[in-house]
């Protein structure tokens, strides 16, 4: 199998594939190391959203390396560059302020930090996904990868991220919870910018469409299940149906960090086929329970730890994480290995190597 095929047969569980797929992300610092390292050049691709930056760069690099997916999204406008402030500051096109932190791009200053008003949302001028030249470098690369590799199109921060990021989270949860009546027209307005992101991309020949908003915390959800059904459900469903809409057939992607076993069977109803990064060693992601419970109906993508094995264990402790995920979840099909989050700084290069080695060792079928 080429890669392409080895990942389709995976997370559609339409048989079991030579080998157990993977794929993997890596912040700025690790690529110009690896780029270094393999003498391989990494040219960024500037995206609408700092971190889907390094996502959907480095496809060249990344597939070198060993993955079987590449990843593609919107980018920014033709002839469009972010504005700067004095201290070195960008402005991004959402009105966010942002500066380079030790792993992130931090919001330090949010457009919308004292909105009251829904009047607030209507007179802002959001960006538009249908600008021209946001997908120039996705065209290039969807062309070149899209025979052998599987196409990702990068469409996180699909609302609620987006939304909070622009009020900031301490106040947009509060205000959600008190039903402050700019929440949901805000909601609206960043879910209309991802389904014109996600529709094109559909468009375009994607094999797969990962939308993304963290809803999970290290014990638990960040909001009540309840609260998620009430106000996020039918708005990922129409989400969904809108892009299968464009491609019936495009594999839907969810990445949501923490605790969030709850909602799994929710979004699975109304539409979803992948669900990333299944973090580890959180109360209802135990591997066989995933497994037993969600299987028959829900590939997964993730599970490796990245919080403490990747960074600071040892390869004996990286390659037994890798073993027993992939002989867990990778039983029959259903499993795509990777880390549960983009690497960091803090991740030696040798250990990254000793994971997609792990991944050659044990994911023979």
């Amino acid at each position: 199998m080429n890669s392409k095929e080895r990942v389709i047969t995976a997370l559609r569980r339409t048989g079991t594939p030579d080998r157990v797929p993977v794929q993997f992300d890596l912040c700025r610092p690790l690529l110009q190391g690896f780029s270094a390292k393999y003498g391989i050049p990494v040219k960024m691709s500037p995206s609408y959203y700092e971190d889907l930056t390094f996502r959907t760069s480095a496809n060249a690099l990344r597939t070198a390396m060993g993955s079987d997916c590449v990843v593609v999204g919107g980018g920014l406008p033709a002839g469009y560059s972010h504005p700067t402030t004095d201290d070195g500051c960008i402005i991004n096109e959402f009105g966010m302020q942002m500066r380079q932190g030790l792993y992130y791009m931090d919001v330090v200053k949010c457009p919308f930090d004292a909105i009251s008003s829904q009047a607030e949302v209507q007179a802002f001028k959001f960006p538009d996904p249908y600008a021209p030249g946001r997908f120039e470098t996705a065209v290039r690369d969807i062309e070149t990868y899209k025979n052998d590799y599987f196409v990702i199109g990068d469409v996180e921060l699909t609302m609620f991220e987006m939304a909070w990021h622009m009020v900031g989270m301490e106040k947009f949860m509060v205000d959600m919870a008190s039903h402050e009546a700019y929440i949901e027209p805000l909601l609206d307005q960043t879910m209309k910018f991802t389904i014109g992101i996600a529709k094109q991309l559909a468009a375009l020949g994607v094999d797969g469409l990962w939308f993304g908003d963290d809803f999970g915390a290290q014990n638990g959800m960040m909001i009540s299940p309840k609260m998620w059904r009430n106000i996020f459900k039918p708005r990922f469903a129409e989400v969904f149906q809108e892009v299968r809409s464009v491609n019936p057939n495009v594999l839907v992607m969810y990445h949501c960090d923490g605790a969030i076993s709850p909602i799994l069977n929710d979004l699975i109803e109304i539409g979803l086929d992948v669900f990333n990064p299944v973090q580890p060693n959180v109360p209802g992601h135990e591997p066989q329970e995933l497994k037993t419970k969600f299987g028959d109906r829900l590939s997964f993508w993730g599970a490796i730890d990245q919080q403490y094995v990747l960074p600071r264990g040892t390869a004996e402790e990286i390659e037994k994480d890798v073993a027993e995920k992939i002989s867990i979840l990778g039983a029959g099909g259903g499993y795509m290995c990777s880390p549960a989050h983009i690497l960091q700084a803090d991740t030696p290069l040798e250990s990254i190597e000793t994971f997609l080695g792990a991944v050659r060792k044990y994911g023979n079928y």
